[in-house]
């Protein structure tokens, strides 16, 4: 049986879900279910991973 590891991307976007769902105080597990996984040298990729908004990126863009 092959071992597989998680690579820098895909531990950063179970960072950004983790972030995610505490910002919106909702269920991590469907994230992490959906994540589309991919075998590179690196370890494993997430195809698909989260993105997080902040609320502070809407102000600057009104400021500017």
């Amino acid at each position: 049986m092959k071992e597989m590891y998680l690579s820098e991307q895909a531990v950063g976007a179970l960072m950004m879900a983790l972030q995610k769902s505490l910002m919106e105080q909702s269920d991590i597990v469907p994230v992490i279910k959906n994540f589309k996984l991919r075998d590179s040298e690196a370890g494993l990729m997430v195809m698909n991973p989260p993105l997080v908004k902040f609320g502070n990126e809407e102000l600057e863009e009104d400021d500017a």
